[in-house]
């Protein structure tokens, strides 16, 4: 009897003829996630794709971890793959529950049947009915409940035969490489990498961009980002992390800005920068993880006018969130412990005791003529490392 990973996917039956390319993209990806784990071969059939070792050292346990974070997979379960005759299936059958039966002892259950081989001479009702008395001629103990049972036996009759009794719930959304690419601005704070985890769940590959303000911020604080660059680079299938030096831009706007405008204008030289890098790496967009009125840089006119810096769309995914819901996205994607140490980034330290909450374009532009911008901008172009986090 050979055990297999099966693999199920959603949104991808929506994508009508394009469905292949979604398919080829997430078979991909599971490969390149499960390398080093013996994986004999990936391969679809009848819109399921199966994960197979013959590696008697394969650790299914791993692999199924590695695959809680390669978005395009709705579910998993570890199956037991038999040829489709029936005194086979059954014989499995009493094998996988006696099994199950040894690790808790569950008293009712139910079948589920799914006959995709049309040819085969029993159908689905017959099958569920079928093998639910065969399990209780041999397990007296148990007792059908078709409405909350313990345990479900599940049957999928296809090529082969594929038993299980267990799904485990995956990341969902669409396969990494099929959205294009997007540039997050990303902080040391909690809500950016949620941003950065919503977009990338559609597909959508990432490019981060984190701004360094030594000796302002620490190297703890650069090295908080990069962790966080890690994190999502597990979900992401990699991440080019883009770090700025932007010391002396946020020293120029200090000294030569009005004090109430500080938080808006140094906002919109990230702005200008990430896209500056964003064009360059090919990206279609500049993802934050701003949320409307969760702080002054944040209101709609704050929003409007930052978004006046760039040509790019700014996508926003938190934007209609409050914090406890951002929280919950953060600890779920694992990120939240990170961005909580004490470690300051280059935003708090030039704040504003009373920023404007609802900022002029045409006075934030006026204020922003004292300054040598392409200067400014360049400079911290020219010194921006680079750091790729697989």
């Amino acid at each position: 009897m050979e055990k297999i990973i099966l693999v199920r996917y959603e949104e991808i039956f929506l994508k009508g003829q394009n469905k292949s390319i979604f398919e080829s993209k997430l078979i991909k990806n599971i490969k390149k996630k499960l390398e080093n784990l013996a994986v004999t071969k990936v391969t679809k059939s009848q819109s399921r794709i199966y994960i197979e070792s013959r590696d008697a050292d394969f650790d299914a346990e791993e692999a199924a971890e590695r695959l809680k974070k390669v978005f395009g997979i709705a579910s998993i379960s570890m199956v037991e793959k038999v040829e489709s005759d029936y005194e086979i299936i059954k014989e499995a059958a009493f094998i996988h529950v006696k099994n199950l039966l040894s690790t808790k002892p569950y008293k009712t259950f139910k079948v589920e049947a799914k006959r995709g081989d049309k040819t085969f001479f029993m159908n689905s009702p017959q099958i569920c009915a079928d093998l639910g008395g065969h399990i209780l001629n041999h397990f007296p103990e148990l007792k059908v409940d078709v409405h909350h049972p313990d345990f479900i036996f599940y049957v999928e009759v296809r090529e082969s035969t594929y038993l299980y009794s267990e799904i485990l719930p995956m990341a969902k959304g669409l396969p990494t490489g099929t959205g294009g690419t997007a540039t997050l601005l990303l902080s040391g704070g909690i809500d950016s990498p949620a941003a950065g985890w919503m977009v990338a769940k559609r597909g959508v590959e990432l490019e981060a961009v984190y701004f360094h303000s030594p000796p302002y911020t620490s190297e703890r604080a650069r090295d908080k980002v990069v962790k966080l660059a890690q994190i999502l680079s597990d979900w992401c299938m990699g991440i080019k992390l883009h770090i700025v030096p932007f010391t002396e831009i946020q020293l120029a706007i200090n000294e030569k800005c009005p004090q109430d405008y500080l938080t808006i204008i140094m906002r919109r030289y990230m702005m200008k920068i990430a896209e500056r890098i964003a064009v360059k790496s090919g990206s279609l967009g500049l993802v934050t993880g701003e949320a409307i009125g969760q702080v002054a840089s944040q209101t709609m006119e704050s929003m409007l006018v930052t978004n006046a810096a760039v040509k790019l769309p700014v996508y926003r995914p938190l934007v209609g969130m409050d914090k406890n819901e951002v929280i919950e996205i953060a600890r779920k994607i694992e990120t939240f412990d990170t961005s909580i140490l004490p470690y300051e980034d280059c935003c708090t330290i030039f704040v504003a005791k009373h920023p404007v909450t609802r900022p002029s374009l045409s006075n934030t532009l006026s204020y922003e003529e004292v300054l040598e911008e392409e200067a400014l901008i360049e400079a911290a172009l020219a010194g921006t490392e680079v750091v790729t986090v697989v």
